[in-house]
């Protein structure tokens, strides 16, 4: 993908994708996402465009959470981002999750990394 921010403003995002977005930072934030660092860095440049929007189960509440987490992490802060992971990996299946990241592969999202 040459442009990853002009194509992200472009694109028509679906509620549900947003969330995944989300649910990626948070599981970056947390130390448990297997993305290479490409990916993540793709990953964050999304978020980065689409963190004003909230999705269909996560919100305003997750976007000052990561907002604070990217600031630095004290003990309370990183168990509220774990907390947050969880919900947010239960709310999504893991089949949507994987479909959303096969689109963004198919979508050339990933081509530069």
């Amino acid at each position: 993908m040459k442009n990853l921010r002009t194509w992200a403003a472009a694109r028509r995002w679906q509620p549900i994708e947003i969330d995944c977005i989300t649910t990626v930072m948070l599981k970056i934030l947390d130390g448990k996402c297997k993305m290479n660092a490409a990916e993540k860095t793709a990953m964050s440049v999304l978020y980065d465009g689409l963190r004003c929007r909230n999705g269909m189960l996560l919100g305003a509440q997750a976007h000052s959470l990561i907002a604070e987490a990217r600031h630095g992490a004290g003990e309370a802060l990183r168990m509220q981002i774990y907390e947050m992971r969880l919900l947010a990996e239960t709310m999504i299946s893991r089949p949507v999750m994987k479909g959303f990241k096969a689109m963004l592969r198919a979508e050339g999202a990933f081509a530069d990394g």
